[in-house]
Order: structure tokens, then sequence, then C-alpha cells
């Protein structure tokens, strides 16, 4: 896709889902890698992903240079908990901009916070990763982890033109590994990276989506 489709726009929604039912894998009990707590709950929901999800970011971990590993961020959502950041995201957007439609909202909200419906997370389709050195120093990515657009005055997009060259070329190392094993980003976001999921279909011009929401076991 060379244009920004955001996740509230139709041709997502409309994208069947033909869930293969694969299960939610603890990251950290399979094959770990470093595991961020930032988002971590009560749970452990945060760190769990679809099988076919883990088994391609150990294949990217292979594809990094020597000293470069994957920090895993978050990965599943549970649909209520996706339905509540998403609904207080737009309320602020809506506060903050009174003379928008619900539909202009609901678009700038999808910017960051995928609509609960169809979200990847709570698919366990979507990861959020950076990326850390030996020493388990984060890599300048140009924003922190989830920098919103209007925090980061847009330089949360993957593509960003306001951020040097140093995080242009950390985010491509990340992009690299990831699109090699299957992954697709939301370029509103560099963090946000999936497979099997509606977004990942129309990016790659798949059929239907492997992966539907759920709720973890």
């Amino acid at each position: 896709m060379t244009e920004i489709i955001l996740m509230s726009d139709p041709k997502i929604a409309a994208i069947p889902v033909r869930d293969c039912d694969e299960p939610l894998l603890d990251v950290r009990r399979h094959d770990p890698f470093p595991v961020d707590t930032r988002e971590q709950d009560d749970s452990g929901a945060f760190a769990h992903l679809r099988e076919g999800v883990l088994s391609r970011l150990i294949d990217a971990r292979k594809l990094l240079p020597d000293g470069i590993r994957l920090l895993f961020i978050e990965g599943y959502r549970p649909p209520a908990l996706q339905r509540f950041y998403f609904e207080r995201y737009a309320e602020r957007l809506r506060n903050d901009n009174p003379g928008w439609s619900s539909e202009q909202v609901r678009a700038a909200a999808s910017r960051f916070v995928s609509p609960p419906e169809i979200a990847p997370h709570s698919a366990g389709a979507a990861v959020d990763l950076t990326l850390v050195a030996a020493d388990g120093k984060e890599l300048d990515m140009g924003t922190p982890v989830d920098a919103s657009p209007e925090a980061s005055e847009g330089a949360c997009y993957t593509a960003a033109r306001n951020i040097d060259s140093e995080a242009r070329g950390n985010r491509q190392m990340l992009a690299e590994a990831l699109t090699e094993v299957g992954l697709v980003n939301y370029p509103t976001e560099w963090w946000h990276w999936s497979y099997g999921d509606r977004y990942w279909a129309l990016a790659t011009g798949t059929g239907h989506a492997i992966y539907g929401p759920r709720e973890l076991d």
C-alpha cells in the first residue's frame, strides 16, 4: 500500500475472518527474548501472541545484526481493554476538537488506537516492538513506543521525516527483519507490526484474515 489506510477504513472491516484457531502462546515460555514490563498486566495477557506470529518473531531475531535484539513490548490485548483505550482516546480528541464529526473522531482515533471490533492486538496478531543493544539499552527510534501523533508531531509515523538519520536507519533495520518474515506495519506507528489479521490481509492482498478477536483462555 502506498497510501496510509487507517484501521477505521470500511475496507478493513469488510475483510472476512476465517480464524484458524491457533492458540495464544506466552512469549515468555517459548524461546523467550527480552520482554519489557511497561504494559504488563496481572493476568500476563500482554505477553501472548498467536503461534504463527511468535514463530515469525523468532525467525526475525536471526536476521538482525549481531548485538541487536528485539524488545517485546505488548502483544495480545483483551477486547474489553481495547475498547476502553479506544473510547478514552476518542473522547480526548472529541474534547480537543468540538467541531469534528463522529466520523472524523473515529478516523483520527484509529491512527493511534484501533477500533475494538477489528483490533489486531485483540486477535493476538499484533505486536509492539523496538530494538535494543546487547546491554539492553533501547536504540534511538525517533520517538518512544506509544508516542501519539499529537505528542510526537507526527514523528510516530513510520516514514516520518522529522526524525534524524540514526533513528531512520534503526526503523529501517527493524522493518527489514519483520517484513522478511511476513509481518506488516501500521504506518502511523513504527512499533506496531502484525500478521494474520484484517490489516495484514489488506496489505498483502490476501482474501481473508486468519486471526480474529478472541478472549484469552
